[in-house]
């Protein structure tokens, strides 16, 4: 699980910058926007999702 925490915001840091301004130039900006949005918010999913919180106590 360690490792899936360590990768999942260098994932969403190299993939989102990658792929929207490739899908602006070879599909359309309104692609590139709508990819941004997704992609952005699965990301940040993954991110709550693969959090490590301390324990209150």
């Amino acid at each position: 699980m360690k490792t899936v925490v360590a990768f999942t915001p260098l994932a969403g840091a190299v993939v989102l910058p990658v792929v929207v301004p490739l899908l602006m130039v070879r599909v359309s900006v309104g692609a590139g926007v709508l990819a941004a949005v997704l992609l952005s918010s699965l990301w940040f999913a993954a991110m709550l999702r693969t959090s490590e919180l301390p324990e209150h106590g």
